[in-house]
Order: structure tokens, then C-alpha cells, then sequence
């Protein structure tokens, strides 16, 4: 292969997904899942006994890279597992297969077969999210078929800067962040599952790079570029000592964030600004404190959901919410109601295939139609409430309406439960309908908090899953600012607050911006706590509200970030 990539001095650009730079020698990723060795079929009956034992195998191999990616980066990167486990179980894959074998297939090239017309199903959907799911069905069918031939799931050897098509979770599974110091990507977006854990597991990313990048040596040096979103190959000396200088200054600051993380979130002049986490399951809550979170800003209750055949109840939900509460020693609890739909389909609640998911019934349209989810819910928030401080939220509201029934059904659940606690009701900002109409709606909500993955796709009109589209997606985009600053405006008029619990709030740069524009609350993964709370006691209020100004007349997102990044130092 070459090491002269069709880009001039040998710079690749792509879509920064993960923050830092970092400087190695390149090492690449298996290549397509490739047709198992032609073999001679046993009789049917073993090569059935034969795919079942390699499908037990990879389920325990799955179940082990859960634990792992829940232990390195949290349960909610975790929970990308859950859907191979369910594939492995899936008849679209298993029937196709059983039937090969009765005609005479090897076990190996039965499912290797099935997965390949199933993978193929899904790229020619329209809908670039469930288009993403081929690459799921690949990596369970590279799991099942390299259990039936003797090959390797993932590789586990991996150093330096990793190349690859695009990362599979049992490749992140495999990472070890001791050893890899960063990721780049052929293909993938900053939402897709490589920058998601990458993010997670601190390690720089750039995704989306072009196929140009596959073609650098084994070997190789290599500068990636989070920050930049950018590779070098075979860079010169002074760019090295440069980028080893920010390797070192990040590490010096990230040592001190975390010496710091327990300090009060605000900036340098004392402008309270509270630093929350994201959680995705009842294990993270402990973690989060110890890194520094004020609390949750975003509890997904969709964790209790997940692969059952029949909804939690109303004890379950209680104990698991009680729980967490109680491992935030105080600290305030914002529950999200079940933010499920046909982009995100759950066994236990059967929901039509819809053209557009995205655009369909979910969040709070499923639960509005589904009254009895959101009571049990409701029920179990409040019971908790009565112990602790627990906020309520309702995710994809557009319309005054979905509050009205909502808070409806909050009025029978108090009534059902005695429970008279007082409980702050809130809503996600993720429809530019709720952040143009915010005024309106705080006067029936304590508070808002905006969802900025959802709210920039929807106002960008560019899918999430659609790495063409990648840079509409990515980082501070002006158009966006200008709804958190809708969004500000209409909640002062009636003294509510305004938070951020989208991927934007764990970047550094953009929390100065939204805390500029009058965000009071941040909420993030509980990695990114303490370098938010470092960037917030480094400016003035003053300053983040001037650059924050400037950037909602900037040209794009990559020009806004840096507005914000020149305050980092």
C-alpha cells in the first residue's frame, strides 16, 4: 500500500468526533467479513448442533465486551449491545440459516450467507439510521462465523492510532485504552457508535476520512487531529513537537480538572453554572459522583425497557429510581419518561414500521398514546419524590397540548399514590417548534432542557445517521444557538430554567457558549464533568456572553467552537 494519500501534504480530512491529538504508528482493523473456506457439510442435524454451539459462544463473548464497555466508558455506550444480543436470536437470521443447512450448507456458510442478505435488506432502506444497522448484523454474523472456523472476534492487540472502515462495537469492546491512543475511520459520523465510545473512553477520533485512509502502511506515523478533524501522514518534525506539546498541556489540564472536579460548577466571577451527568443505568450513579457531577441531568429510563418481553412495573421502576437516588446522596435527580418509537422499537411494546421514525410516534407522542406507560411511570417517579429530589421530564414535546395531557395524567398518579411531594415538570427542547414557542410553553413547565443531538438534526434537516451530512451535525452550529437563545428568552419571561443534556454540553468550547446565552445547567457523560467544570472556572461570565454573541453570527459550527476554544487557552 502507499502512504501517500490523495490529499495534499498528506493531511486527511474528516469530522472531528472525539477531542485531543495523538501521534502513532497506524494500525488497521480486520477488512470485510469474508466468506468462510469452502467445507464439506456433516449431516444436518450436527451442523445445526454446530451453529447453535457457535451462537452460545458468541453470546458470551458479547455479553463479556458489554461488561467491559460498561465498565471503561458507562452503561448507556454499553447498551449498544443489547441489540446484538437480540440478533443472535432474530428468525430473520436463524430461519434463512436452518434452511440452508437442511439443503446441504456447512453451518459457517449458512449463517455467513444469512447475514449478507439480511445486511444488504437494510442498506437498501431508505432511512440511513436502520441503514446503519447492516454493520450490526455483520459484526454478530463476524462473531458467529469466527467462532464456527476458529478466527477472532476482535482484535484484541491493537496500539497505536487504529484504522479501520468503520469501528464495530466488538472492536471498541476490544480497545485497550492503555495501548490505543486514538481512532480513525474510513466511514461513520460524530452520533455513530466509534465517536460515541471514543468520546466515552477519551480517546481523540476522526470519522468520515474516505477510503483514502485504509490505504496507509501497517505501521506508519501518523497525527490525528481530533480537534481539527484531521490525519497526517509521515508528519514532518515540527508539526510532531508541536502536537506533543498540546498532548501535554491537555494531560496537565485534565489532571488538574480531575484534582478539581468536586469544586461548584460556575465561572471564574462566580456565576453558578450546575454540572450534571447522563446516566443509562442504576451502576452509573456512584461513578458519576465520583467524578464530580451535581447531580443528574438526564436519567434514560429506556435501560428498564430493554430486552424483556413485558414493561417493568410500578415496583421495579420505584425500587431501580430509589436506588439511584440514593447513591446521589441528595443530589437532584431528572427522570426522562420512556423516550421510545420506531427508531428506538422495544420488545415489550409493539410499535408499526414507520417510513420516517424520525418523524413519527415516539417519546412523548408513544407514551401519550400508551396512557398506562406513562402512569406506571409517573406513579414510580413519585413515590421516589416523596424521599428524594426528583425532577420529571418529557422528551419530544412540540405542542402545549402533550403538556396539558401529560400533566393530566401526573394529577391521577398523585391522586392514585397519596404522594403530594412537590415534583419540578419539565421538557426536553428538541423540536425547534418548542424552542420557538418556549415563552408560551414555561408557563406550564418549571423548566426546559434541550436535547441538542435531536434539536440540530431537525433544524439542519440532516439525518443523524447520514455521514454525508456529518458536518451539519457537528459541534455548535449558529442556527442551533440561536434556538438555546429562543429557548433562554422565552423561560426568563416566566423564571424558569434552561438546561443542555445533549452531546454539546460535554464539549468544553460550546458550554461556554451556552452558558453565554444563559443556560444554567450543563448535563453530560460523567467522563466529561470534570473538564466542563475546568472550562466554566476559566472565563468570566462576561466573556462566555461576548463569545457566545459572536458566535451566533458565525459562518458555521467549526467557527463558533473556535470562537469559544481561544478562551480555553
Amino acid at each position: 500500500m502507499t502512504t501517500v494519500p490523495a490529499a495534499p501534504d498528506g493531511v486527511l480530512t474528516g469530522v472531528a468526533a472525539s477531542a485531543g491529538v495523538a501521534v502513532g504508528p497506524a494500525h488497521h482493523l480486520h477488512g470485510a467479513l469474508a466468506p468462510p473456506p469452502e467445507r464439506a457439510a456433516e449431516d444436518p442435524e450436527r451442523e445445526r448442533e454446530r451453529l447453535g454451539e457457535a451462537i452460545a459462544t458468541a453470546k458470551t463473548a458479547i455479553e463479556r465486551d458489554r461488561e467491559t464497555v460498561a465498565a471503561r466508558a458507562g452503561q448507556a455506550e454499553a447498551a449498544i449491545f443489547d441489540a446484538h444480543l437480540v440478533l443472535l436470536d432474530d428468525e430473520a437470521l436463524l430461519e434463512p440459516a436452518h434452511d440452508a443447512i437442511d439443503a446441504g450448507a456447512s453451518a459457517e456458510r449458512a449463517f455467513y450467507d444469512a447475514t449478507q442478505a439480511v445486511a444488504e435488506r437494510y442498506r437498501a432502506l431508505d432511512e440511513p439510521l436502520l441503514q446503519e444497522r447492516a454493520a450490526d448484523v455483520l459484526d454478530v454474523g463476524r462473531r458467529v462465523v469466527g467462532a464456527l472456523i476458529g478466527g477472532p472476534a476482535a482484535d484484541r492487540g491493537a496500539t497505536g492510532i487504529v484504522i479501520a472502515g468503520e469501528l464495530t462495537p466488538a472492536d471498541a469492546a476490544a480497545l485497550d485504552p492503555a495501548t490505543v491512543t486514538g481512532i480513525a475511520t474510513a466511514h461513520g459520523t460524530a452520533t455513530a457508535h466509534a465517536a460515541i465510545l471514543a468520546r466515552a473512553l477519551g480517546l481523540p477520533a476522526v470519522v468520515g476520512l474516505g477510503d483514502a485512509v485504509l490505504n496507509t502502511d501497517e505501521g506508519a506515523t501518523v497525527l490525528l487531529d481530533g480537534d481539527a478533524g484531521t490525519l497526517q501522514i509521515a508528519p514532518p518534525q515540527s508539526v510532531m513537537r508541536e502536537a506533543s506539546e498540546r498532548r501535554e498541556r491537555a494531560a496537565e489540564r485534565s489532571v488538574r480538572a480531575r484534582e478539581q472536579a468536586h469544586e461548584t460548577g460556575a465561572t471564574k466571577d462566580g456565576t453558578r453554572i450546575e454540572v450534571f451527568a447522563n446516566l443509562g443505568s442504576a451502576r452509573e450513579a456512584a461513578r458519576a459522583v465520583e467524578l464530580g457531577a451535581e447531580g443528574v441531568g438526564l436519567l434514560r429510563t429506556e435501560f428498564l425497557f430493554l430486552d424483556r418481553a413485558e414493561l417493568p412495573g410500578e415496583e421495579e421502576q420505584a425500587a431501580t429510581l430509589r436506588e439511584i437516588a440514593a447513591a446521589l446522596q441528595g443530589r437532584p435527580l431528572v427522570v426522562r419518561t420512556l423516550d421510545a418509537g420506531a427508531d428506538k422499537p422495544l420488545p415489550s411494546l409493539s410499535m408499526p414500521p414507520e417510513a420516517n421514525p424520525f418523524l413519527g410516534v415516539r417519546g412523548i407522542r408513544l407514551t401519550l398514546e400508551r396512557r398506562e406507560v406513562l402512569a406506571t411511570q409517573l406513579r414510580a417517579i413519585l413515590r421516589v419524590a416523596a424521599e428524594h429530589p426528583v425532577k420529571v421530564m418529557l422528551p419530544m414535546v412540540a405542542t402545549l397540548s402533550e403538556i396539558l395531557a401529560a400533566r393530566e395524567e401526573l394529577t391521577r398518579a398523585r391522586r392514585d399514590t397519596g404522594v403530594d411531594a412537590p415534583v419540578e415538570f419539565g421538557i426536553m427542547v428538541e423540536v425547534p417548534a418548542a424552542a420557538l414557542s418556549a415563552e408560551r410553553l414555561a408557563e406550564h413547565v418549571e423548566f426546559f432542557s434541550l436535547g441538542t443531538n435531536d434539536l440540530t438534526q431537525y433544524t439542519m434537516a440532516a439525518e443523524r445517521g447520514d455521514e454525508r451530512l456529518a458536518s451539519l451535525l457537528t459541534g455548535p452550529q449558529p442556527a442551533v444557538l440561536r434556538l438555546v437563545q429562543a429557548t433562554v428568552a422565552g423561560a426568563q419571561a416566566h423564571g424558569r430554567w434552561v438546561g443542555v443534556c445533549g452531546e454539546l454540553a460535554g464539549d468544553p468550547a460550546a458550554a461556554i457558549l451556552l452558558a453565554g446565552l444563559g443556560v444554567s445547567e450543563l448535563s453530560m457523560a460523567p467522563a466529561l464533568v470534570p473538564e466542563v467544570k475546568a472550562a466554566l472556572r476559566g472565563v468570566e461570565l462576561g466573556q462566555a456572553q461576548a463569545a457566545a454573541r459572536a458566535a451566533l453570527d458565525a459562518p458555521d459550527a467549526a467557527a463558533a467552537r473556535r470562537i469559544a476554544a481561544e478562551l480555553l487557552g
